[in-house]
């Protein structure tokens, strides 16, 4: 089944098929019995990101509380067992890259990375010092200092001046040419905390991503998908939750899925 069969296969369902509009910033999007794909999606991508919404679709049919809840394994699968979100998960990996967060987990070990050459420079005048601690001189020097925003912002601008007042930008990069007269030791922990909350939104960030992509709705949906883009490693990968989807899937329990895969191929 082509592109354009698929579509017109959904619109005879009764389901409203957009493909002009941007899907929300998305590549597709569900929302009940509408599913909108990206005019921007690339054409090797819009059938199995069309059948990844249709999924969606089979799955609010069945659970209409997926757009508040994420959905439950036990209508999908009629069992709660760990090992069906664990091969879920392995399948989703498998289809969507982005779900390992690969770019995420490294641009964090370089942040690491830099946040420990800043500890070292710190440490050569004060040895005792603990990130987990409160650094007193640092904290007393900071105070009678300008640099203190940098605490909260990278870059901010003051206004400075008594008569001729005038904008001054201040920032992390350039914490030692605008403040030289900060002690090494005083910048580079400037530093590492600006690195310190940048790495706290990459994790805020991961922890996300992950939320989201382990919603069982999410993983129903990029199991469906395995299964058009590689049958049988995607089985490979999920054999338990496998058998139960192709039991019920005989039993027409997911709708028209049994026969959309079938006309897929």
């Amino acid at each position: 089944m082509e592109a354009k069969e698929f579509v017109k296969y959904l619109k005879n369902l009764g389901i409203e098929v957009h493909t002009t509009t941007k899907a929300r910033g998305h590549l597709g999007f569900c929302l009940k019995n509408r599913i909108d794909i990206s005019k921007n999606i690339s054409p090797e991508r819009f059938v199995p990101t069309l059948l990844h919404e249709f999924a969606h679709y089979v799955h609010y049919e069945i659970e209409p509380a997926i757009n508040r809840t994420g959905g439950t394994f036990e209508v999908l699968f009629g069992s709660d067992d760990p090992i069906i979100s664990d091969e879920l998960f392995k399948v989703t990996n498998f289809v969507d890259e982005n779900s390992l967060c690969v770019k995420l987990y490294e641009h964090k070990d370089r942040i690491k990375g830099q946040i420990k050459v800043y500890e070292k420079i710190i440490k050569k005048d004060y040895p005792k010092f603990l990130r987990s601690k409160k650094f007193k001189e640092f904290d007393k020097f900071i105070k009678k200092s300008k640099a203190k925003y940098l605490l909260k912002y990278d870059r901010v601008q003051l206004i400075e001046g008594f008569f001729t007042k005038h904008a001054k930008i201040y920032s992390v990069a350039n914490v030692e040419k605008d403040f030289p007269d900060m002690p090494e030791a005083f910048a580079a922990n400037i530093k590492l905390h600006s690195l310190q909350k940048k790495q706290g939104r990459i994790s805020a960030r991961i922890n996300r991503l992950y939320k989201y992509y382990t919603k069982p709705t999410e993983l129903f949906a990029r199991f469906v998908e395995g299964l058009y883009k590689d049958k049988e490693w995607t089985c490979a990968l999920a054999p338990y939750t496998s058998e139960i989807f192709y039991k019920r899937l005989e039993e027409s329990y997911y709708g028209k899925l049994k026969e959309v895969l079938e006309k897929l191929g």
